[in-house]
């Protein structure tokens, strides 16, 4: 759906950032602004600034930032249009349809959500009636208390093909919405449609704004329906088909509930099924989801990773111990690795053998589940387990191939720097496993490891950072950044490459390009929260007459264009200063 950007504008307008944020999180005025904990990432202090005037929030702690649009939907964890419709109702305003074609389908869909609740709310009655008591007391049994069966809402589907049907005629649903909604199968023996689950333990699939949108339908056992007819056997479980509120490989069990947990840095697990899903919730793990039915998805995958909002995107796969489950969480790393971006993976974690989360939760409580999420694998330790478990590597051959296969996985790794740090990591562990033990020939450094002194006073010549006009010029250039936060998109990889050989000036840099997103920020509000860090001497240092008498561009007041123009040339004169200092080293 395309929204019109006048139709955003007015929102904007409707609506003050502080009033709706107010709602969710406790403000306290800070002069022109407002100022709170962040509640994106855990902080004691405030660093976390709303601004009325300028339409947005900013935290200096995490770099979360934008408008009331990117808060709600950071928050409250839903899509851009989602988000619009929930604040349009908040400003008393209608979100336009962009096309008669759009309404239409806004409006059958409506239908078919209301429908999909209308069946939900008679599955859990009919969980509850007495005609069904034996399929109450066998889900109960399974450990489900009635805490738990509502809060995922789970029913039961009776035997009868016709009973739903019928009910949901009687609320004016037609046979053609329940055919498209995915809970009536077309034409059957008998000419009339049929229902699709049947004496079933119903588990409804909800999206990421709680609406049902499917069903995982359990079989009873034997004991309590009536023998098998021929040689049929029904499936243990069965998943609703794709509908047009449904796409099973782009959707996970619990999404919902694992969404919110994650906001509160609970950690995020998959697992396989609904009763491991409900079963780690019950004993606290609420980031629990389930794939539906299939094997997970590079969609799934993305969706797992927008759920988090932490920096750091990393859900834990859970796999069976066994064969099977690590040929499973092999396929699942290979989807993975053309994922991988900077901040975003995953860990395995293996079960013991012959356990699932629901039989090792009941069997040994809720500290066996935990062990097995804290020792999950980061997935370099893992690709590199599975290249090397159980294998020699006692000839150059055995060793060339390993490192051909690994090399393979690394290129497959889209982004440099991720791809960078795993051929490193694989280097760390080959040294660690074929290196030399040290009597006699060279022993290589393991990557990250000191240098030794003998490497620094022997033949590796170190550039000394010069103090004088190199360092002038990095001064200046952190104090034009400090003044004009609002270039940093502009200037970052300058920044980012700028070698400061002070350490507490280069920690400063840090902050800049690690926290400060510039769009609309204040100089002042850049500054103030600097200081609060401790850098008020340094601070003090840079906005000082000394600097602006050499580099009157990085001075306050001046013009935008200006100030860029002599950032360039500051640079240009830095590289110069470089490329002396090479040529001297050369001579």
């Amino acid at each position: 759906m395309t929204i019109p950007p006048r139709f955003l504008d007015e929102l904007r307008a409707r609506l003050n950032v502080s009033d709706i944020i107010g709602r969710k999180i406790k403000l306290t005025r800070a002069g022109r602004e407002y100022k709170a904990c962040c509640p994106f990432h855990h902080e004691k202090t405030p660093s976390f600034y709303v601004n009325d005037d300028k339409q947005f929030y900013h935290c200096f702690g995490c770099g979360a930032h934008g408008s009331i649009i990117d808060f709600t939907m950071q928050y409250d964890n839903l899509s851009f249009p989602e988000a619009v419709e929930a604040l349009a109702g908040e400003a008393g305003m209608e979100v336009p349809k962009a096309s008669p074609q759009e309404i239409e389908r806004a409006k059958k869909q409506k239908d078919l959500y209301s429908l999909m609740e209308e069946a939900t709310r008679w599955m859990e009655g009919q969980l509850r009636s007495a005609e069904n008591r034996g399929a109450y007391e066998y889900i109960t049994q399974r450990g489900m208390d009635e805490e738990t069966l509502v809060r995922f809402r789970i029913g039961y589907a009776p035997a009868d093909r016709q009973v739903m049907r019928t009910y949901l005629k009687g609320q004016g649903y037609s046979d053609e919405q329940m055919i498209e909604a995915g809970v009536m199968r077309p034409k059957g023996q008998d000419g009339q449609p049929y229902a699709f689950f049947r004496e079933r333990i119903m588990f409804p699939v909800m999206d990421r704004r709680g609406r049902v949108v499917a069903y995982g339908g359990r079989i009873l056992p034997d004991h309590l329906r009536p023998p098998d007819q021929g040689d049929y056997t029904p499936a243990k479980y069965m998943n609703s088909s794709d509908t047009p509120l449904f796409h099973k490989g782009k959707m996970l069990y619990a999404e919902s509930h694992a969404r919110q947990a994650a906001t509160e840095d609970k950690p995020v697990i998959v697992v396989e099924g609904y009763m491991d899903v409900i079963a780690a919730n019950k004993v606290g793990f609420t980031g629990a989801v389930a794939p539906l039915g299939t094997a997970l998805t590079e969609d799934q995958i993305i969706v797992l990773w927008k759920m988090i909002p932490a920096d750091e995107k990393v859900p834990v796969l859970c796999f069976d111990g066994d064969n099977a489950g690590r040929r499973a969480a092999a396929r699942a790393a290979d989807r993975v690795i053309p994922m991988l971006r900077p901040g975003q993976s995953v860990k395995i974690a293996f079960l013991p053998e012959g356990q699932d989360p629901d039989t090792l939760v009941k069997g040994q409580g809720a500290k066996a589940l935990e062990r097995v999420i804290e020792n999950a694998m980061p997935l370099a330790d893992f690709l590199w387990a599975e290249q090397t478990a159980g294998k020699r590597f006692d000839t150059p051959e055995a060793r060339a191939g390993l490192n051909k296969i690994l090399e393979e996985i690394t290129n497959r790794i889209p982004d440099r720097d991720v791809q960078f740090y795993y051929r490193q990591s694989f280097k760390d562990k080959s040294w660690k496993m074929f290196g030399p033990s040290g009597k006699g020939g060279k022993t290589h450094r393991p990557f990250g490891a000191p240098k030794t002194h003998a490497e620094i006073d022997g033949t590796s010549h170190l550039r000394r950072p010069s103090f004088d006009k190199e360092s002038l010029i990095c001064s200046a250039l952190l104090a034009c950044a400090l003044n004009y936060p609002d270039i940093l998109e502009e200037v970052e990889e300058d920044l980012g490459a700028l070698a400061v050989s002070d350490v507490r000036l280069d920690a400063l840099r840090q902050i800049l390009l690690s926290h400060v997103v510039p769009e609309g920020l204040d100089p002042q509000t850049v500054q103030d929260y600097v200081k609060k860090e401790g850098f008020e001497g340094e601070l003090r240092a840079l906005l000082s007459e000394q600097i602006y008498t050499h580099a009157a561009f990085a001075r306050p007041g001046r013009d935008r264009e200006a100030v860029l123009e002599g950032w360039r040339q500051a640079r240009q004169v830095l590289e110069k200063l470089h490329a002396q200092a090479d040529l001297k080293r050369q001579a």
